[in-house]
């Protein structure tokens, strides 16, 4: 890649999502929530927690709280072949 095509996607924006977990619930369910319901999500609590760029994942981590903020240590990056393998190219 040219120094000017790597210039071009530089600033390029990307959507980066940081998944606590996932669950299933009926339609019955959530029309019931309120303010206060729990949800209980199919993580165990202290498991690695999961960062997407643009819905593919990148890496793992832990929720950290930096003043009164929650942040994401990343303690693993997934390996370029493996997302490449998760694209199907």
């Amino acid at each position: 890649m040219s120094d000017q095509s790597l210039k071009r996607i530089l600033d390029i924006p990307l959507e980066i999502k940081v998944e606590m977990g996932r669950t299933k619930l009926l339609v019955n369910e959530i029309i019931q929530f309120g303010q206060g319901t729990v949800i209980e999500l199919h993580k165990l609590a202290g498991e690695p927690l999961d960062m997407y760029v643009e819905g593919s994942i990148v890496a793992r981590g832990e929720l950290v709280v930096i003043n009164e903020n929650f942040g994401f240590r990343i303690t693993q990056i997934i390996k370029p072949e493996d997302r490449i393998k998760r694209l199907g190219l």
